[in-house]
């Protein structure tokens, strides 16, 4: 051990710091701050020790800032183009799905940072972009964006989700018509039964409507007729479950590109 030229560690207290401790008393009684031959050695030292202290403790403070400052909101993507290849989804330039997003499917719900974001639709495994929009997500949201119509005009349309949590005994239902080339329909009960969504033309959609809890028979009429372009298969409406129903494909599609519904479970 280096020798300090100290004879006790009462000698160095009282000649470094002027600390001078009283036999039999169990305190320590500082005379003065220090002494003056060492004063300004021990001065530099603590305060370079704060400013190191201080320096590290505004850097934590700041990164934690940071991070609690950001916000998010939740989208979800549905491939809804009936002829176009599987596709990526970049948000910012970033990739978020790790295997091709195919016709007629959807994500689930991807947590985005809220604010001004770029959205890519790419050809999956590509950097062939075929869709490219700015969006502004507000933070606390919910968003269903659709790429849509057919390869050569593939667009999104982007709808803010509502997922109030329905009533008891209640389900809720949205209805989207993405089928390029059907006209305007009603979806209606089965049978010639009351009309549910009316006069819904490509690209447009109802709100997100309360229905009882059950299973319902629907189909999908030209607007305003009675005339059945699709008679759907039965839909069990579960309670307190919200739904996304979409009209997909072409009029006079065959296999996969057939006019049919596809439902997304929204919770």
């Amino acid at each position: 051990m280096k020798k300090t030229g100290y004879k006790s560690f009462n000698e160095f207290l009282f000649n470094v710091f002027d600390i001078k401790v009283e036999q039999n008393k169990p305190m320590v009684v500082i005379t003065s701050l220090l002494n003056p031959k060492n004063s300004a050695i021990v001065m530099r030292k603590i305060l370079l020790s704060a400013l190191v202290v201080f320096t590290a403790l505004v850097t934590i403070s700041s990164c934690k800032k940071d991070e609690d400052a950001k916000t998010y909101a939740k989208v979800l993507v549905t491939h809804a183009s009936p002829d176009a290849p599987g596709v990526d989804l970049l948000v910012d330039n970033s990739k978020q799905n790790s295997a091709a997003l195919t016709f007629p499917n959807s994500t689930a719900y991807l947590q985005v940072e809220s604010g001004s974001r770029n959205i890519k639709v790419n050809v999956a495994g590509t950097s062939t972009t075929v869709i490219d929009a700015n969006l502004t997500l507000e933070k606390d949201k919910n968003y269903s964006v659709f790429a849509v119509d057919s390869v050569s005009k593939i667009s999104a349309v982007v709808l803010e989700d509502d997922l109030t949590t329905p009533a008891s005994g209640k389900a809720h239902v949205r209805f989207v018509h993405l089928s390029p080339n059907a006209p305007a329909v009603d979806v209606a009960v089965a049978g010639g039964g009351a009309v549910v969504f009316a006069n819904k033309s490509f690209k447009e959609s109802t709100a997100f409507t309360p229905l009882d809890a059950g299973a319902y028979n629907l189909e999908v009429r030209v607007a305003g007729t009675s005339t059945v372009a699709l008679t759907l298969p039965t839909i069990t409406l579960e309670s307190g479950k919200i739904y996304t129903v979409f009209a997909k494909g072409f009029l006079g599609g065959t296999a996969d590109q057939a006019l049919g519904a596809q439902i997304i479970v929204n919770n």
